[in-house]
């Protein structure tokens, strides 16, 4: 027994309309997660972005005052590190390393003795009053690899 005129129609029909609504599916999905995706690449870049602030304006404040004296603020020490903790959770090696000697840096200027307004300009000469050069350059870096640029 063959499929007639109207069976064969009415399957058409019900194929057609089943593929049309697994093809909105498809493409709901499809757009749905392409904007998640976005969302998270942009919160990802927004906490990236908000750890290095944090880490910059941490490590200028130890540092300055470590170029003012000689005993060390250590919650200041201790914020630092901890930045650097959560930066090796989601930052590049590069990153990791700048942190870590810009704190080896503090240290070591808390080690030194006390400078003072007199100092800045040998300091201007080597770079010493822009430790965070390299730190802000391989996050500008990191940054632009990642698209939020």
């Amino acid at each position: 027994m063959g499929i007639g005129t109207a069976e064969s129609t009415a399957l058409a029909a019900l194929l057609g309309s089943l593929i049309g609504g697994l093809t909105s599916l498809g493409a709901s999905w499809l757009s749905q997660y392409a904007h998640w995706r976005a969302q998270r690449r942009i919160a990802d870049l927004s906490r990236r972005d908000e750890l290095y602030r944090s880490f910059v304006e941490e490590a200028s404040r130890a540092y300055i005052d470590a170029f003012e004296h000689s005993t060390a603020n250590v919650s200041s020490l201790v914020n630092v590190y901890a930045l650097i903790s959560r930066m090796r959770m989601v930052s590049s090696p590069n990153i990791v390393e700048s942190g870590e000697r810009i704190a080896r840096m503090i240290i070591e200027t808390y080690l030194a003795p006390n400078r003072t307004l007199k100092d800045v300009p040998a300091a201007l000469e080597n770079d010493a009053v822009d430790p965070l050069r390299d730190f802000s350059n391989a996050c500008r870096d990191e940054l632009v690899e990642r698209g939020a640029f």
